[in-house]
C-alpha cells in the first residue's frame, strides 16, 4: 500500500511540474483523412488580458501521405469589431529527400508552426484556417489535400 500511495504521489508531481505554464489555449480540430480545399477551421479565442502580449503557433498532425514539401495556408484573425486581418503563409513540412519534419515517433508528426509574436488581445477573437496548396504549374488548388489530419491553434503568453 506504501508503494502504490509512493508511487501515486510520483506521478501527481510529474505531472504537476511537467505542466505548460505558458500555454493559454491550445485546441486541435480533425479534418479527417484529406483537407477540403473549401474546408474552414474555425477557432473561438477565449478572452485573454488585454495588458499582456502573446505568441501565436498554428499546430498541425501529418503522416506520410503528405505529398508536397510545403504547406500554404490563409489565416485571417477576426476581431471584436469585425474587422478581419488575412495572412497567406507557406512553412516548410518536409526534408528535399521526402522525410516529414516534425515532432513524433510514428508516422504521425506534430509540427508547431510560428504564426504570430507579440500579440496583444482587447476582447473575443476568432481564427480561421484554410489551406491554400496548388500543384507546381497548376493554377486550381489541391482539392483534397491528403495527410493532414488535424489542425491546431495556440497561444502562449509572452515572458
Amino acid at each position: 500500500m506504501r508503494i502504490k500511495s509512493s508511487g501515486i504521489l510520483l506521478l501527481v508531481a510529474i505531472l504537476l511540474f511537467s505542466c505548460d505554464k505558458k500555454r493559454v489555449f491550445d485546441e486541435y480540430k480533425s479534418v479527417g483523412s484529406a483537407w477540403n480545399k473549401d474546408s474552414i477551421i474555425t477557432f473561438d479565442l477565449p478572452v485573454l488580458d488585454s495588458t499582456k502580449k502573446y505568441n501565436l503557433f498554428i499546430n498541425l498532425r501529418d503522416n506520410n501521405n503528405y505529398p508536397f514539401k510545403n504547406l500554404f495556408l490563409i489565416v485571417a484573425i477576426e476581431t471584436p469589431s469585425g474587422f478581419t486581418k488575412v495572412d497567406t503563409l507557406e512553412y516548410e513540412m518536409a526534408k528535399p529527400d521526402g522525410t516529414l519534419l516534425g515532432n513524433g515517433f510514428s508516422d504521425i508528426k506534430e509540427s508547431k508552426l510560428y504564426y504570430k509574436e507579440d500579440v496583444k488581445f482587447k476582447g473575443k477573437y476568432k481564427v480561421h484556417i484554410k489551406q491554400a496548396v496548388r500543384e507546381s504549374g497548376k493554377i486550381p488548388g489541391v482539392q483534397a489535400l491528403e495527410g493532414i489530419t488535424d489542425v491546431g491553434f495556440r497561444i502562449e503568453q509572452k515572458d
